[in-house]
């Protein structure tokens, strides 16, 4: 089942920046977990490139890097209190437990937090928990942006190849 985004950009363009910025991140998350849509359990585990990149890893890994950037990031909570890896790599590693719908939940239940957590953030305000140092909001929100539309890309090309190759 395809999850709509909360807003589509199209709907904010005389909207605040805030505004347009959370929409094209909305709809890139949507698009990132509907990759799995459709296909079996075995297609998204299929292992087609050198690295651990799958399309389920690269849901799995998208709920991580959720966590880090609006959970790490803004509570300044450790990652072993979180319960994400320590590192980007270990993020792709599938369990056996790991299924599409288990993965696409959590995925869901983390843009969720995500947006929770920046409800009373403003684009200049500076979140304080990630390795960088202080950083705004507004950073934050194009560098999930670029690392989204990155993984939707490998995403198209990984079903293209599991559909047509």
């Amino acid at each position: 089942m395809p999850t709509p985004p909360a807003v589509f950009g199209k709907d904010v363009i005389s909207q605040p920046p805030q505004a347009l910025l959370e929409a094209f991140l909305d709809e890139h998350r949507a698009a990132l977990n509907d990759c799995l849509n459709g296909l079996t359990e075995e297609q998204v585990r299929r292992s087609l490139v050198p690295s651990r990149t799958t399309l389920l890893g690269l849901v799995k890994h998208a709920t991580v890097v959720e966590k880090v950037w609006f959970d790490e990031a803004i509570s300044c909570r450790p990652r072993a209190e979180i319960g994400i890896p320590a590192t980007p790599d270990e993020s792709f590693i599938l369990g056996d437990g790991d299924s599409i719908a288990s993965v696409q939940r959590a995925h869901r239940e983390a843009c969720e937090a995500s947006r929770r957590a920046t409800t009373s953030l403003g684009l200049d305000d500076l979140v304080h928990g990630n390795r960088r140092g202080p950083l705004p909001l507004r950073w934050v929100y194009l560098h999930m942006l670029r690392e989204l539309a990155q993984h939707c890309g490998h995403a198209d090309i990984l079903r293209e190849q599991i559909l047509h190759g």
